[in-house]
């Protein structure tokens, strides 16, 4: 599960950790700010220091799917809530602000830093 909370943790986002989403915030909206637009055609992918990666993939439908950096592959929903984007797997949710950039650095929720760009395309997200 760590594996999976720093990819959402580090993957898109950058700023604090917010509350987890509830059910009275804002539905997904195909209109917004570009970097989330461009996350809709684009791969989110964060390099950690071994060198291995982690992707996510954001569709304008609220949903997500995910590939950990050990290749374990995880589904979940999103949701506008302010200037930020919040996921929620399961139990868990997680807030963060929306990128400006298109590349940054940032922390995972397992507390490494990662490289987080996004990548044209969406390769491997139907992957198995």
């Amino acid at each position: 599960m760590l594996r999976t909370l720093g990819l959402i943790g580090g993957i898109v986002l950058f700023g604090a950790a917010g509350p987890p989403a509830r059910a009275a915030d804002a539905p997904p909206a195909a209109t917004g700010p570009a970097a989330l637009q461009k996350a809709f055609t684009h791969t989110i992918v964060s390099t950690y220091p071994d060198g291995r990666i982690a992707k996510l993939w954001m569709n304008p439908s609220g949903t997500y799917t995910s590939m950990g950096r050990r290749h374990d592959r995880h589904s979940g929903r999103w949701k506008l809530k302010g200037d930020k984007v919040c996921f929620r797997r399961g139990l868990f949710g997680y807030c963060t602000q929306i990128p400006t950039d298109t590349a940054f650095t940032t922390k995972a929720v397992t507390g490494e830093t990662i490289q987080v760009r996004l990548e044209p395309g969406r390769a491997g997200e139907k992957a198995g």
